[in-house]
Order: C-alpha cells, then structure tokens, then sequence
C-alpha cells in the first residue's frame, strides 16, 4: 500500500518527468530530472518519516526480509506514475529509499538513439548480447526495446528474469514470460537453470552478477539459445575482463573460450545531459564479434579490443569518442559534455580543430 504522504510526490515526480525520486534522512524528497538532482520545496526528511513509510510501504514479507538483509528492491504500480521499481537501503542505521520511474512506453531505436547494428544481433538465433554501462545508464530500457524487437519479429519463446519486473510485456508474436527475482524464483543463478528446462528460445538476465550466473549464462548462449543480459561496467573492453577476472585456472579458460565462441556484441551506454538541458542523450560504444575479435578473447588479448574497435567502423563498431564527436557536431551535447565524457579527450578536440566548420 502507498501511504497518502508518499503518494503525492510519486504524482509530482510522474508531472515532472522525472526518473527518480529519492527520499533521504535529513534533506527533503528529490527529484532527478534530466540527470539533475532537485530538492523539493519541502521540509527535511525525518528518520521518522521514513521508519513510518517503508512500513506502510511494504508487506510482513518484505518487511522481514529487509530487516534481515538491510538491503530489498521491489516493484509497484502506481495508477499515475505507472510501474515504479523502489530501492531500500539503510543509512547510519536508518532506512531510505529510491525510487525509480520504469514508464509503461517502449520507444523506437531511433528515439533511443540506438545503433541499427544491435537489430541485426537481437535476430541472430542464439549467442550472447551484453548491455552494460554504469546505474541510469538505460540499460534496461536498451535490453525492452531489444525484447519488444523480437516479440514483434519472431514466433519464440522469451523467458527473462528480472529484479523487479520494470516493464510488462504483452506477447504479440512472441510467448513472454517474465520472472521476477524473490516472487517467482529465489536468485538470478537458480532461475537461469530453471529456464533451460522451460524450452526458451531467448533468455534475458536482468543482470550478470556473480560466477554462477555468468557460467550458466554463457552455457545456454553455448546451447543453442539467444542470451542478452546486463553487466554494470564502463565500457566494452572492461565488461569482458570483469566476466573473465571472475573465474581462476581452469574455469577462467573454459569461459574464455566460451565467450570467444559465443559473443555477438557488447553496447556500452552513457545517458548525458542534452545541449538544451530538456532532456538525456544516449551515448555508446558498440563493440561487435568479428573474426578479430573472437581471436583476441580466445588468447585473453582483451586490452587489444580498443584496437578493433577504432578501425571497426565497416563492421558496425562505434568508438564512445567517436560517438561523442558525433554527438557534439549535431549539437546535441555541448564540448564540455562531449570533453568531460571523453576517454581521450585530445583525440576529439584535435577532430574538432581540423573541421571547425562541421563542430
């Protein structure tokens, strides 16, 4: 149940637009909007108030669970703000809470922003497709619009699992079946090895978060099944050395050679202020399997990725530098963003001095 005191500010952050909503002991409830923190014009936030609303927040349950692990994400319904995800965590001993605001539209790849290349990897029939990039990076809203792709092409059988849910699909070609983390299934890993017996054709991993998962994620894209699932990394090249730092001796190699047989692609996301401050636009990095590729993860040659990447272009590949001289000729973000953001800098400013006419 969503107590009357909660309830008008999830109204008020659904008239904002605003992706998040933060309530934090000692300053008043946050709005993030654009990627900006706004503080309401509200007094500061007791421990109190917040003790009161996450017990009328959540269920006997819930409440359990969350004094025992300090630490639960569920997911909500609101009748104007849509489906919500709420984040609980403590603090100094004291609850706060996140929420995050899911929307009930999936949008087009090109209101994304989205490279058309990732269509042609959400087609193939089986394999391993990696969405990563930092927390509010749109990872989930890449990875629905990827299986709303699908559902709209394909007669198959998706099965994700989620923690929460962030949006519903409704099967349209496709049969969709989603699971929820802690209401259907107890964890990410026992899930996946559940999945593989529900006769899946696609299988979405709303996260890649310990070895288990990641050794059963890539043993069913190695099984005949099409796998695209999120890893919290900043770039391309750092996903796939975090996926293999996990193992040791042995089964490092064995994932080696999984991954090298495996992989389609890796997009790489950042969401960045607009030039005119109204919005956030996506920037990304698009790294794709080619036979180069495979051959450098196969000898754990994986620093020699960004190589590939910068002469790629004919494939589908696109830099984040690139992206972001991309974005900056267009005006969509300003040299600042597009500097700051860089991971090297003077590469894009030397482009932008050879044509100051096109920046």
């Amino acid at each position: 149940m969503i107590p009357p005191n909660l309830n008008r500010f999830l109204v008020a952050a659904n008239e904002f637009n605003a992706s998040d909503l933060h309530f934090i002991v000692g300053v008043p409830p946050s709005y993030r909007v654009n990627g900006e923190i706004i503080l309401a014009q509200e007094d500061a936030l007791t421990p109190q108030d917040l003790n009161d609303m996450t017990r009328a927040l959540l269920n006997d349950q819930q409440l359990a669970k969350f004094d025992q692990e300090w630490e639960l994400c569920i997911s909500l319904n609101h009748p104007e703000a849509g489906r919500l995800r709420a984040t609980l965590y403590r603090r100094n001993g004291q609850p706060e809470i996140c929420f995050r605001f899911c929307g009930e539209v999936i949008y087009s790849r090109d209101d994304l922003g989205l490279p058309e290349r990732l269509d042609e990897l959400a087609r193939k029939p089986n394999g391993l497709i990696l969405i990563t990039g930092p927390t509010g990076a749109g990872k989930t809203t890449t990875l629905n619009y990827l299986i709303d792709l699908i559902n709209q092409e394909r007669r198959c059988k998706i099965v994700t699992i989620e923690d929460p849910i962030e949006y519903v699909h409704q099967n349209n070609r496709a049969i969709v079946v989603q699971q929820e983390v802690l209401t259907d299934t107890k964890s990410f890993n026992r899930a996946l090895i559940h999945v593989l017996r529900q006769d899946p054709d696609i299988i979405v991993v709303g996260e890649l978060r310990d070895h288990e998962t990641i050794s059963t994620a890539l043993t069913a894209a190695e099984s005949g099944h099409l796998v695209m699932a999120t890893l919290h990394s900043p770039n391309a090249t750092l996903a796939l050395e975090r996926i293999v730092g996990v193992f040791e001796g042995n089964a490092q190699r064995q994932v080696i050679l999984q991954m090298s047989n495996t992989l389609h692609g890796v997009i790489s996301q950042e969401l960045l202020p607009a030039a005119d401050r109204t919005r956030r636009v996506l920037a990304y990095e698009l790294l794709v399997a080619t036979n180069a590729v495979r051959s450098l993860i196969r000898e754990n040659q994986l620093h020699q990725l960004d190589n590939v990447l910068q002469t790629g272009g004919r494939e589908g590949m696109v830099m984040m530098d690139n992206c972001l001289y991309d974005l900056y000729c267009r005006c969509l973000i300003t040299y600042d963003t597009a500097m700051t953001r860089a991971r090297e800098p003077e590469r894009i400013r030397n482009r932008i001095d050879r044509n100051p006419a096109r920046a």
